[in-house]
């Protein structure tokens, strides 16, 4: 199996060039890389070319240390190690493993073919090969690219367990690897199942912890139905976080899809979980108001999803939210807008989606207390003024709910009366979502929140009387044009859960109400 006589070490041998095919990742986009080793010339040099970041040109020692600590002969002469395409930007330590393959075939200590074979991975020292990130949507791009067989780190077997109609093989060590080509030892594929190997089941809260605030809990059954984002206004204590934290166990389930999208950024920003095949709970992040505004947007030489990406497809909680630096908030209006998000670096420019559905809490004055029935404000109207204009009106209004939470007074929290349990609220945003899945079928948008002004003028049409209200709202308000596609929308999902194919006077009040509140606080600090 092993070649130990070839005489790779000695003066004067003649050497070849060998090829073989990679995978690599620029941003969310998984492309073929082809590995080409040339071994020529008596004077030892090893080059890598291609666009190397610091992690590919540090592959020279890794590659070295592990051919002659798997038993094989390293080419102590003139190496040239080229990865293709040249104008893209080459990073991490992913290209170890073809890089070994390529010189031990263009040494001839290989002889197996290697056609239509991909290979990724970091090595050790020792010759294992270890995990890497982004394996998911590498394997995804080798099927497209009509590759059979990927050899992968054994470490990330389990994100191989998604992807069908390729042979994929999990690799402990390069001698395991080599035995399996030669045909000493076959590796046994990973096989194709899309059953329990989901991430480890987070704690779930539940609704029936929480005692009143029911205006509040409609609203976020409202959010969760619709995918709209959410403002909740309130006094210290009064639930807002406590409400929040519930939000997991109301969201609708995900789809394949929606799983494939968001395991593939997880993957990627190497958050995916070990032994994890698919995320098939919607992300919930919650953010530190301390976070920059690269860790809110993604950042990084070659930029890495930030928080917004990593909450893709689920919910991110931004509590204290005038907290938050004046330019981490701003950032939050294109990807809430778009559904993407773009970062642009030296490297090139990365985009990432962003389809989440932002809920973010605050007090109404910086002492926490305006409006408090019992507890006087201490702020003076320039301090309140201020606390309230560093959430800027153009994210307001991007924001489709607002809610005021009162606190909760003795008799609710004595009560003993049951409160609604997430279950049976799930149950109604579950079969709000299914209509509205059949509604958008084959059209790429997922949820009522996400319509383009096309649809909404097309599925968002309400009833004369409704339409009549709607219009004495939009005088009377003087609503934005974008307040008017929300309001349409929200009206929309609260017909969803009402089960009903018109929009009525009812969807339309309800929907109303949920843009009314910066009224309150904003236009009366000004």
């Amino acid at each position: 199996m092993m070649n130990k006589d070839n005489n790779c070490g000695t003066k004067g041998a003649i050497f070849m060039f060998a090829g073989v095919t990679s995978l690599g990742i620029f941003g969310l986009e998984a492309y073929v890389v082809e590995t080409e080793a040339n071994i020529n010339g008596e004077k030892f040099r090893f080059d890598v070319v291609g666009l190397p970041d610091t992690a590919v040109n540090e592959a020279r020692e890794r590659v070295e240390a592990a051919i002659k600590n798997s038993g094989f002969s390293f080419p102590y002469h003139h190496i040239t190690v080229n990865l293709a395409p040249a104008d893209k930007r080459k990073e991490g330590p992913v290209y170890d493993l073809p890089i070994l393959i390529a010189l031990l075939k263009a040494g001839k200590q290989l002889h197996a073919s290697v056609e239509g074979c991909a290979f990724i991975g970091e090595l050790s020292l020792g010759g294992e090969v270890r995990g890497v990130k982004g394996v998911l949507p590498m394997l995804l791009a080798a099927r497209d690219a009509g590759i059979k067989h990927v050899y992968i780190p054994f470490a990330n077997a389990a994100e191989a367990k998604v992807v069908n109609q390729i042979n994929v093989y999990p690799v402990k060590t390069v001698k395991q690897l080599i035995m399996h080509l030669e045909g000493e030892a076959p590796i046994a594929p990973v096989a194709f199942s899309l059953e329990h190997h989901a991430a480890p089941a987070r704690e779930i809260l539940d609704f029936a912890d929480v005692k009143g605030q029911a205006a509040a809990k409609r609203a976020l059954e409202v959010a969760a139905a619709g995918g709209h984002n959410c403002l909740m206004i309130g006094p210290p204590g009064a639930g807002k976080s406590m409400l929040a934290k519930r939000l997991p166990s109301i969201l609708p389930d995900m789809t394949f899809e929606e799983s494939i999208e968001t395991t593939k950024i997880y993957s990627i920003a190497g958050r995916l979980p070990v032994g994890c095949s698919l995320i098939t709970e919607r992300p919930f992040r919650a953010p530190h108001h301390s976070v920059s505004s690269a860790g809110l947007a993604g950042g990084g030489s070659v930029p890495k999803p930030g928080e917004i990406s990593l909450s893709h497809n689920g919910v991110l909680f931004m509590d204290e939210l005038p907290e938050f630096s004046r330019h981490a908030m701003e950032i939050l209006r294109q990807p809430l807008e778009d559904g993407k998000i773009s970062i642009s670096r030296a490297a090139g420019t990365v985009t990432y989606p962003s389809a989440v559905m932002l809920v973010a809490a605050m007090n109404p004055c910086p002492c926490g207390y305006f409006g408090h029935p019992t507890i006087e404000c201490t702020c003076s109207a320039g301090a309140s003024a201020r606390y309230l204009s560093r959430v800027s009106g153009p994210l307001l209004d991007r924001i489709d709910i607002h809610v005021e939470l009162s606190s909760v007074n003795y008799a609710q929290l004595t009560s003993d009366t049951p409160e609604e349990s997430s279950a049976d609220i799930k149950k109604r945003v579950n079969a709000a979502r299914k209509r509205q899945a059949a509604r958008f079928a084959g059209t790429g948008v997922t949820c009522n929140a996400h319509m383009p002004p096309a649809m909404t003028k097309q599925y968002c049409v309400p009833e004369p009387a409704a339409e009549a209200m709607l219009k004495n709202v939009f005088d009377n308000m003087g609503l934005s044009a974008r307040a008017y596609d929300k309001i349409l929308r929200l009206a929309r999902t609260v017909a969803d859960l009402d089960g009903s194919e018109t929009i009525a006077v009812a969807h339309i009040a309800e929907a109303v109400q949920y843009r009314s509140l910066d009224r309150k606080f904003w236009h009366s600090a000004h």
